[in-house]
């Protein structure tokens, strides 16, 4: 039985193998999004105690709203599936190819923290697609030489994906989608002093996460040669390509906001 099922020497199934497979940061944040959005479909939770709001937050002390405005993406839907598509392919991959799990966590805590101190100024209510834009924005800059194509119809380079999203939102609801704008802003801060800037400064990573930090996820304390031989070694993950050596594309719509 286990072997029509497909299960492994564990006996898992495919669906469960996946799960367990998929790094410990993008399954956490999967988890959350699908489950927030059931308990929305049941009517268990309501948007309106979800969304971020300073005022809420910091005079209500509603402190759950700065986790929930990154897993709220909306009820069941097919925008809900594109989102976790996305958050599975191109979380999964940078947080696969980070030379550690702290690192990829510094990442996701430094863009979280980013957003929520932009968020008021620029009235965005659910910071989960804003989130999954940095992300994105991230992983094309590291991939320059990968091919997309969007539903076959053009082909371009990885860098220029977050731009032909921004694109697609824009023709899709004719305003500019100031939250992917965002994503876009502060992933290129993070590229830029991770990526670019220690070439020019002598090896200096300002955005390398802090000992205490480390120390949280690994039980030991920081070791700076070994950090930098693993940044090193790191793998690169690419996305599995057609026959024709074209990725295909699909985009995700923007969550909705809570006016």
């Amino acid at each position: 039985m286990a072997a029509m099922l497909g299960a492994g020497d564990m006996g898992q199934i495919p669906l469960e193998q996946w799960f367990f497979e998929t790094p410990v940061c993008t399954r956490y944040w999967t988890t959350a999004v699908v489950l927030t959005g059931v308990l929305v479909q049941c009517h268990i939770l309501t948007p309106f105690q979800l969304f971020y709001s300073y005022r809420a937050v910091f005079s209500k002390g509603q402190y759950w709203r700065l986790i929930t405005t990154f897993v709220y993406f909306g009820p069941l839907s097919l925008n809900l599936l594109f989102h976790i598509f996305f958050i599975q392919r191109y979380a999964r991959m940078l947080e696969e190819s980070a030379p550690s799990r702290a690192h990829f966590a510094w990442l996701l805590a430094y863009a979280a923290t980013t957003l929520l101190c932009l968020a008021p100024l620029l009235s965005v209510a659910f910071l989960g697609s804003t989130l999954s834009s940095t992300l994105v924005y991230i992983w094309a800059r590291r991939h320059p030489d990968v091919q997309l194509s969007f539903l076959g119809l053009f082909v371009f380079t990885a860098p220029w994906l977050p731009w032909v999203m921004l694109g697609l939102s824009v023709l899709m609801h004719g305003q500019w989608p100031k939250d992917e704008l965002c994503g876009i802003i502060v992933g290129h801060v993070w590229y830029f002093f991770n990526d670019i800037y220690p070439s020019t400064h002598n090896g200096s990573r300002p955005m390398d996460p802090p000992t205490w930090w480390r120390r949280l996820f690994e039980g030991r304390a920081w070791n700076p040669a070994a950090d930098n031989d693993d940044a090193a070694t790191a793998t690169e993950v690419v996305p599995p390509v057609n026959a024709n050596g074209d990725d295909h594309l699909v985009h995700a719509a923007p969550a909705p906001e809570v006016q």
